[in-house]
């Protein structure tokens, strides 16, 4: 595997568990990271759906992608980080823009948190700029063909499991 698909491959893992684990347990062990604190324009910090089970997930499971691709697990832990460090900027930009949590904001929801962990990368893979250009725009892709499906399975799952 190439050290760009290597990337890819880190990043969607590492923002796409947290999703997953959300479809698997619902709002089980989801306590919001922000605590349900406010910032100073009154609107949450990050939201409820920022949540350290989600934070855990991708800190503890995208080392062990890592050393699955051949990679050191500190390449998959500075993916996470990274990841996750977008991802909450991602959060925090929408709730001072006045959106709700899990509601979509086009490329604000997929860049940031697939930039940050590629520019962290991008060295220690030996990456170039296009490849980590490369990575974000498929992340983008996959991300904008999945997000639907996820919010599918949701309902689905709320209808029949009656979770929140």
């Amino acid at each position: 595997m190439t050290p760009t698909l290597q990337m890819l491959a880190l990043v969607v893992w590492a923002n796409g568990v947290p999703v997953l684990l959300r479809l698997l347990l619902g709002h089980r062990f989801g306590h919001p990271l922000d605590a349900g604190r406010l910032f100073r324009d009154g609107r949450p910090w990050l939201g409820a759906s920022k949540t350290w089970r989600g934070l855990g997930a991708a800190v503890l499971t995208t080392p062990l992608l890592a050393v699955l691709l051949g990679l050191p697990w500190l390449l998959g832990l500075i993916a996470a980080l990274g990841a996750m460090s977008g991802d909450l900027l991602a959060s925090f930009l929408k709730r001072r823009l006045g959106r709700r949590p899990s509601e979509s904001v086009l490329f604000l929801d997929e860049i940031p948190e697939a930039l940050i962990p590629a520019l962290l990368l991008m060295t220690p893979l030996n990456v170039s700029a296009t490849g980590v250009v490369i990575v974000v725009i498929a992340f983008a892709f996959i991300d904008l063909l999945l997000t639907p499906v996820a919010a599918r399975l949701r309902r689905m799952l709320k209808r029949t499991h009656g979770w929140r």
